[in-house]
């Protein structure tokens, strides 16, 4: 018997990198997994190797800073499913920049996507996970929102966004009676497409050099990820988890 078993779960950004490995991990431990994103043929590919290993999981195309699609995808959720248990808004994309050359165009196009798209995603499917008798809400925040990082700054903006919104609803459900459990992972650098294209825009030769502790795998979130989904985590709420060897503590 799979932990997750018998729950859908709806996961963003999910054609590549932590996404992908989220959806892999909750559909083989038994979840329905409906994979979005805006890269229509990786997410048709992804979905496609969950049922080839005998998994359950389709793909939508969403554009996490579009509220109508938002709309769209949890109507086609519950009229598929009939339930939703699990979120994971993991979509992003990281622009480079410190605050002095940093537009305000390129600072609202990724919060448009990091913090717009998280605030769209649990707005929109409270409502449907209320109904199915609770779930878990897991939010996609990074270490920048603990340290802060210059050269990213519209990402950590983002980033700490994510942080205190995640911390506001897990209150709001809690007080609510939702029964709806919401926590925030913050991960240090991944080896993921995200990374790869991080060190080639600094000029660096080895991606390990992107991080004192090194690199951690898709897979040290994703099992994460799937504690929180599953109901070993029933009394976990409003919390972060760090995912980074130390790195915030030295």
């Amino acid at each position: 018997m799979g932990r997750v078993d018998g729950k859908v779960a709806l996961i963003t950004g999910a054609a590549s990198g932590l996404g992908r490995a989220d959806a892999d991990v909750l559909a083989r431990e038994g979840a329905t997994v409906v994979l979005t994103d805006i890269n229509e043929d990786a997410g048709e590919a992804a979905a496609a190797a969950i049922r080839k290993a005998g998994g359950k999981a389709t793909f939508m195309k969403l554009d996490v800073s579009d509220e109508k699609q938002w709309q769209e995808i949890v109507a086609s959720v519950r009229k598929e499913h009939g339930r939703l248990d699990v979120l994971v808004n993991n979509a992003g994309l990281v622009i480079m920049g410190g605050p002095e050359e940093c537009t305000l165009e390129a600072f609202r196009k990724q919060n448009a996507v990091m913090s717009e798209g998280v605030f769209l995603g649990c707005k929109h499917a409270l409502a449907l996970m209320h109904e199915s008798g609770g779930g878990s809400i897991i939010n996609m925040s990074s270490t920048a929102s603990h340290l802060g990082y210059p050269i990213f700054f519209a990402y950590s903006a983002a980033k700490g966004a994510v942080r205190a919104m995640s911390k506001a609803l897990a209150i709001h459900c809690q007080m609510s009676g939702y029964q709806i459990r919401v926590n925030s992972l913050h991960p240090g650098a991944i080896d993921t497409p995200m990374i790869d294209q991080t060190a080639s825009e600094l000029g660096l030769d080895n991606k390990e050099d992107l991080s004192p502790v090194g690199l951690g795998q898709p897979e040290d979130v994703a099992n994460v990820v799937l504690f929180l989904a599953s109901d070993e985590s029933r009394f976990v709420n409003g919390t972060e988890i760090l995912i980074d060897n130390a790195l915030t503590i030295q």
